[in-house]
């Protein structure tokens, strides 16, 4: 899947399996199609973790930086409404990331995601994001595979914590982000043992111990899609 613009909220939590069912009917008719209505928003998708039972990353793809504090979207998450106030405290573990997109290449909507969080060594992050730029745009190219991107936490400066940050609590942030998308699961996997294992990412210049995650589309939607409703 190419990227559509130049920033991004990249987000993993987990969901209790009491919950999983009210969160994804929430999530899929009022919460994506809010979200996609405000101006500037390209692009979310839902993926379901395929090693945690209760785990999700949600992606939402910003025509630009500055609509990460936008009226538009600051106003809705500092105004929930009654549905996403009863659902947000049942996201456990928040990892939010407002990023800025450095590199994306491919096309298209794949079945089969990994997620990898990393940070670069002290004084290597212009060769480690050449590389990274360089490795990704191979994989894009390569069967089974469709898109690589590296995303960078740059997170804006607000002056407090939104309505919807203090029903959750504190969020934590991601610093760099690997996306690797396909339409062979196998495949994903095979690239991300292989070409972007800990040995391989660190001798580019990440520090170790990369956090890896594994998922499968459950569902996306786009401006479009909420003009048909």
């Amino acid at each position: 899947m190419s990227l559509l613009g130049k920033a991004a909220v990249a987000m993993w939590w987990s969901v209790r399996p009491a919950q999983r069912a009210a969160f994804g009917d929430w999530h899929s008719h009022e919460h994506f199609p809010e979200r996609m209505s405000i101006p500037g928003f390209r692009r979310g998708s839902r993926w379901t973790s395929t090693t945690d039972a209760e785990g999700f990353f949600v992606l939402y793809e910003l025509e630009h930086y500055d609509v990460l504090t936008s009226k538009g979207y600051l106003d809705r998450l500092n105004a929930p409404t009654p549905w996403s106030m009863k659902m947000m405290p049942h996201h456990l573990g928040m990892i939010r990331s407002q990023c800025r997109i450095v590199a994306s290449f491919g096309g298209g909507v794949a079945t089969s995601l990994a997620t990898i969080r990393l940070s670069p060594e002290a004084g290597r992050e212009a060769a480690l994001q050449a590389r990274l730029s360089e490795m990704l745009g191979a994989l894009a190219q390569q069967p089974g595979l469709t898109g690589a991107h590296l995303l960078l936490t740059d997170t804006p400066r607000t002056n407090a914590p939104t309505t919807e940050q203090q029903i959750r609590g504190k969020d934590g942030a991601a610093d760099w982000i690997v996306l690797l998308s396909g339409y062979d699961a196998d495949a994903v996997e095979s690239a991300v043992i292989a070409q972007l294992a800990p040995s391989v990412l660190h001798a580019a210049g990440a520090q170790d111990h990369p956090t890896v995650g594994r998922y499968r589309l459950a569902f996306t939607m786009t401006p479009q899609d909420v003009a048909a409703i």
